[in-house]
């Protein structure tokens, strides 16, 4: 891991397209401005978490919903 230390306005870049700026200091918060490319998907750790569990649940097969959906399609 990377630690680098910044003021407020000042900026860390990430390759060419991604520039992670410092808007704010307050106490032990700190508030940061994201500038990337649309296609670039930016997250905070704890919605990424989310997302990848609920994208793991659904991509998990449940066989007994299946034969039940199976019953219902033949009547």
């Amino acid at each position: 891991m990377l630690i680098l230390s910044r003021k407020t306005d000042q900026q860390i870049k990430i390759g060419d397209d991604i520039s992670i700026t410092i808007i704010d200091i307050h106490g032990d918060q700190v508030k940061i401005g994201v500038e990337a490319p649309r296609n670039v998907k930016v997250f905070r750790q704890e919605v990424f978490n989310a997302i990848k569990s609920e994208n793991t649940a659904a991509a998990t097969v449940n066989t007994d919903k299946i034969e039940d959906l199976s019953k219902i399609l033949s009547r």
